[in-house]
């Protein structure tokens, strides 16, 4: 009798270990590691995580958001597959970070084996590689829909007269489904505040749930959980900014030497201007900057004859956001 009242409290107790680690996501990933607060020049910000509900079918979870910004200007397609999960090689100059998570259905239940998952960031210095696949790859969650990516902490860089925080980029493929893009950032970065995407907290680009915490291992690298939610099957990208709003279509020649023609489609009216930035993120144009109806255009840039040979990015503002991107090479 004792031996069967022994199993009982013993069934009862597993039971509720995994109720409790179904309620709290995060603490069921994280390793049992010294925590330390993150103090690498970042203040406190709160985030919000997704929270698994109970093993209700009728519970569903909130779908892991779209990014603001969407893929942005720095994409390099066919990156290489990861070897070991590595992104950063053991020699890249950067704080160490391991980033793991589960992605799941919308059922809260259900996972994802076998999810593309593609990431590409800046390194410690805000620079991309945009000649090769440096800090770019592609790995597959598991059969149990856990992945795990090894990196670096991201730079900043400037964008336009403020810096980016702290992010990764993701371009997430399950079986079967649609791509989703979005970008991970990290809890405490001073400049999520002034961040145009970062800073949103609902709504279609809410990115609260893609702002993570971070702690330090006992190996000194620092780790961070995010887990993903996706409609398997039948995941869509939403509504991209440049398709609702307005598309660069062209900018010829490119590469370019004395003259851009950009060929562009307002979709609404609105305040329109086309900037190009340096890899640094100065402003090197700003052009045709004016309040326009739905129409297809054409601007002429006329670079001055001093700017340097390499790669600009040419930008699509409307009203004072920044929808749709094209990479320039300038060469003599």
């Amino acid at each position: 009798m004792k031996t069967v009242f022994s199993l009982v409290i013993g069934c009862i107790k597993f039971i509720l270990f995994k109720f409790e680690r179904m309620k709290h996501p995060r603490r069921s990933f994280l390793r049992n590691s010294a925590i330390a607060a993150f103090s690498l020049g970042f203040a406190p910000l709160s985030g919000k995580t997704n929270a698994l509900g109970d093993s209700n079918a009728s519970e569903t979870c909130d779908e892991t958001t779209l990014d603001l910004y969407g893929q942005g200007p720095f994409y390099t397609a066919n990156a290489p597959v990861l070897v070991n999960n590595q992104l950063a090689s053991a020699n890249e100059p950067g704080t160490r970070l391991i980033l793991s998570g589960i992605a799941r259905s919308l059922d809260c239940i259900n996972t994802i084996p076998d999810m593309l998952i593609d990431a590409w960031h800046a390194n410690d210095a805000g620079t991309y590689d945009n000649t090769g696949f440096n800090l770019r790859g592609k790995t597959y969650t598991n059969e149990a829909g856990f992945y795990q990516i090894e990196t670096i902490l991201p730079g900043k860089y400037l964008n336009g007269a403020s810096y980016r925080p702290r992010h990764i980029h993701f371009r997430l493929t399950p079986p079967g489904g649609s791509m989703r893009i979005t970008q991970l950032y990290f809890e405490g970065d001073t400049d999520i505040p002034g961040d145009a995407a970062a800073s949103v907290n609902s709504g279609t680009y809410d990115a609260t749930a893609r702002t993570i915490p971070l702690v330090l291992n006992s190996e000194g690298k620092y780790e961070g959980t995010w887990d993903i939610f996706l409609n398997n099957g039948a995941v869509s990208n939403g509504h991209d900014l440049h398709l609702e709003t307005g598309m660069l279509y062209s900018a010829s020649p490119n590469p370019f030497g004395t003259r851009v023609d950009f060929h562009y489609g307002v979709f609404r009216r609105a305040r329109v201007a086309i900037q190009v930035f340096n890899m640094q993120g100065s402003l090197v144009a700003d052009l045709e900057e004016a309040q326009l109806k739905p129409e297809k255009y054409h601007a002429v840039w006329i670079p001055d004859s001093k700017l340097p040979q390499g790669i600009y990015i040419a930008v699509l503002k409307v009203n004072d956001l920044q929808v749709h991107y094209l990479k320039l090479i300038k060469r003599d």
